[in-house]
């Protein structure tokens, strides 16, 4: 029973950077997986960000690379993504993820691998 705790979400200008954090219970989170996936009112989840148990692999989507980076702290039991030139379309609540059996390939960029979730924090880019 694995708990995430995401942090770091608000309103920001367009152009603007955010830092999200997710914080993981449980002893095991150096072999997790973990992933960002996000979701707009009225759309489904999109993925965002992941990255390997080993921290050797990380895959992110077309939308955000070069803007978004993923990166983890196995000491701390947490991920981070920080957002970097913030557009309006990222805009959503963005969830953080974890895949227990630590995948290393693309099928981290989708939902059906994940085992936990946390509940989201909301990210808003004004205009």
């Amino acid at each position: 029973q694995v708990q995430l705790v995401e942090s770091g979400g608000g309103l920001v200008q367009a152009g603007g950077s955010l830092s999200l954090s997710c914080a993981a219970s449980g002893r095991t989170f150096s072999t997790y997986s973990m992933g960002w996936f996000r979701q707009a009112p009225g759309k489904e989840r999109e993925f965002v960000a992941a990255i390997a148990w080993s921290g050797g692999s990380t895959y992110y989507a077309n939308s955000v690379k070069g803007r978004f980076t993923i990166s983890r702290d196995n000491a701390k039991n947490t991920v981070y993504l920080q957002m970097n030139s913030l557009k309006p379309e990222d805009t959503a609540v963005y969830y953080c993820a974890a895949d227990r059996l630590g995948h290393t390939s693309v099928v981290l960029t989708t939902t059906q691998e994940y085992d936990y979730w946390g509940q989201g924090t909301q990210v808003t880019v004004s205009s």
